[in-house]
């Protein structure tokens, strides 16, 4: 699990009268800019795509958000685990009900029936709230995205937010000695792979639209849930029985 992901709303105050349209929803009634943000549990924000107008969902910013680039690019780090005694090679993201059933997803279950789905639904959504804590800590630390912008250019409120961003990593970063996690966040070489730079486009586009489809496969996505609702509930019965 690489993270969870979703989507906060900033609102914009002095928004030009003509772009009130595009940046205004119903449910929000005033113009905002949306933040897509992946966070893990320690809050170390690992994406952040900001701009977009208030008026679209997530799913349209996911449309617009290069989150999954360097993935269909091939540039990803190498992913490789076993979930119920099967092998996967695609990191997956925590979500909301809104994002698209895709090999890259994890969402909860709606209505869960048997204490498994129940007990994977617990499970996915306390650890989803991951993001919302950062969008949480995020506007606490830095008062000036807490409240409205006031700011008239885009462009502006761009660099303010990236900015709030990696000063809240840089934190984290600080901090992150004192959480007691023991996961290791740094670089591992030879992790990463060297770009394939061809001047011959086809094959590279050719493994860019498998990647694309390898990432956007409902059936991969429906086997990972599965497979994570049988690891989850095992675990659970070996703990028990660990137990005294």
């Amino acid at each position: 699990m690489l993270g969870s992901i979703d989507c906060m709303h900033w609102e914009w105050k002095n928004c030009p009268s003509g772009w009130k349209g595009e940046f205004a929803k119903g449910n929000y009634k005033v113009p905002t800019l949306i933040l897509e943000a992946v966070a893990s549990y320690d809050l170390w924000i690992w994406h952040a795509f900001f701009g977009c107008p208030g008026s679209i969902n997530d799913l349209q910013v996911l449309d617009r958000s290069p989150v999954f680039q360097e993935l269909y690019e091939g540039r990803s780090p190498n992913c490789e685990y076993v979930v119920n005694g099967h092998k996967y090679n695609i990191g997956y993201y925590l979500s909301d009900g809104i994002y698209p059933r895709w090999a890259t997803f994890v969402k909860t279950i709606r209505l869960p029936q048997g204490p498994k789905a129940k007990l994977f639904a617990e499970r996915q959504e306390s650890v989803r709230k991951d993001v919302e804590r950062a969008f949480g800590v995020l506007q606490a630390r830095f008062a000036i995205i807490r409240g409205p912008a006031r700011q008239l250019e885009k462009g502006e409120l761009g660099m303010i937010m990236k900015a709030c961003v990696i000063l809240h990593n840089m934190i984290v970063e600080d901090e992150r000695d004192s959480y007691g996690l023991a996961f290791d966040y740094e670089h591992v070489q030879g992790t990463t792979p060297e770009p394939n730079v061809q001047f011959d486009h086809h094959p590279v586009y050719a493994a860019y639209l498998r990647k694309v489809v390898q990432v956007r496969n409902p059936e991969q996505h429906a086997l990972l849930q599965s497979d994570l609702i049988e690891e989850i509930w095992n675990r659970q019965l070996a703990r028990q029985r660990s137990q005294p």
